[in-house]
């Protein structure tokens, strides 16, 4: 195959490998899957086998120690066929584990980010809370310390927190200077699954991403030691938001893997369907959206590829990650909803699978930055830029 964009001999092996578990693991069962909202357990075992699950994470913590692109074609190989298990990847890897490999101590590391990196145990980050998402400034948690005991109690409630069920370690941010306007004083501090006092809810009942879970936890006097806080004491927000550009790399090539997918399904489906004596793929009608759907994926996944280099580089990268997480999600909206278009009665049916990319597709333009959040982070350095 030709390397139009240029790859290391090493991210082109991983592409190939991520490309053949994709299609020949994820592939057949990923619709049986959705339908019996069942979480891919084998898949992610075998994930954690291969490395996949910590990609960026050093290998003396047990992880396979590449680079940002490498991870990215990993979830974008993966999100061709399945959108829940490139969604839980991205909250394990892309999200959960990031504070501790930015932050940890030594003995948070040894402790929870080896067996995350191994796949032994999964990640969950939990920001979100009922009334603050965008908002996430607002958290509410909060976390006192008892210094009789040397204890964390937290109190509080998260919303929306992926991987739960699974999860076995928690990074929750919570308030711990109550005094503290804005988003100020607020710190990450790990929870781990069966702490008295913490309850994990019942998976929502979502139109998209069946497989991958997502829920409420709550926080009742929680108790969690001292030790457990990852970075600075109130410090936290700055270390989620650098978690959140990570994270929203990782989203985007979620968004175009699926909108690959799409085109691959689209494509194929317009040679086989014949309308008026001819297979539809030569008429404008639908030939011209497959060109529109091929063009918007490229540009963003160049682009993405671009940003994935400056992160490697060293250079901010922030508002460039959030204008591609911006474009390629909207993008792969409009592309699955093309797809749908192409395919007319059989879109909206299981069999063909684009109605399960076209309901997936638009978790993508609401989580890690509503599409109207990021307008506003990338308006707001745009102003900056040029005073």
């Amino acid at each position: 195959m030709d390397n139009k964009y240029f790859l290391t001999e090493e991210e082109l092996m991983i592409r190939d490998m991520a490309r053949k578990f994709a299609d020949e693991v994820v592939a057949p069962t990923v619709t049986d899957l959705d339908r019996k909202h069942l979480f891919p357990e084998d898949q992610i075992k075998q994930l954690g086998e291969m490395g996949f699950l910590g990609a960026e994470v050093p290998e003396e913590y047990g992880g396979a120690g590449l680079n940002c692109l490498s991870h990215i074609l990993i979830m974008e190989e993966l999100a061709r066929h399945s959108s829940s298990l490139a969604s839980i990847i991205d909250a394990h890897a892309g999200l959960g584990t990031q504070p501790l490999l930015k932050a940890g101590t030594e003995e948070q590391k040894q402790k929870y980010l080896v067996p995350a990196a191994s796949g032994e145990t999964l990640c969950a980050f939990a920001l979100t809370e009922p009334q603050s998402g965008s908002d996430s400034g607002g958290t509410k948690t909060s976390a006192v310390l008892d210094e009789k005991t040397n204890e964390w109690v937290i109190n509080g409630t998260k919303a929306f927190i992926t991987n739960i069920g699974y999860a076995k370690t928690f990074l929750v941010a919570c308030k711990t200077d109550l005094e503290a306007k804005g988003s100020r004083g607020i710190s990450i501090i790990i929870v781990e699954e069966g702490t008295p006092g913490f309850t994990i809810g019942k998976p929502e009942e979502k139109m998209s991403n069946h497989s991958s879970y997502s829920g409420e936890l709550s926080f009742q006097d929680c108790r969690v030691p001292k030790e457990n806080l990852v970075g600075e004491l109130n410090r936290g927000f700055p270390l989620m938001m650098s978690c959140v550009d990570e994270g929203r790399l990782a989203i985007s090539a979620v968004a175009i893997g699926m909108a690959q997918g799409v085109l691959e399904r689209a494509t194929r489906y317009s040679k086989q369907r014949v309308a008026f004596g001819n297979p539809i793929c030569t008429y404008q009608g639908i030939s011209f959206k497959l060109a529109e759907m091929a063009a918007d994926i490229e540009a963003c996944r160049m682009m993405l590829y671009n940003v994935c280099r400056m992160k490697e580089a060293g250079l901010p990268f922030a508002t460039e990650a959030t204008m591609v997480k911006m474009l390629s999600s909207e993008m792969c909206v409009n592309v699955c909803d093309k797809g749908v278009q192409i395919l007319g009665g059989y879109g909206l049916c299981e069999e063909y699978e684009v109605e399960r990319f076209y309901r997936d597709a638009k978790l993508l333009t609401i989580g890690e930055g509503t599409s109207e959040i990021c307008r506003m982070i990338v308006s707001g350095s745009v102003l900056k830029q040029y005073e």
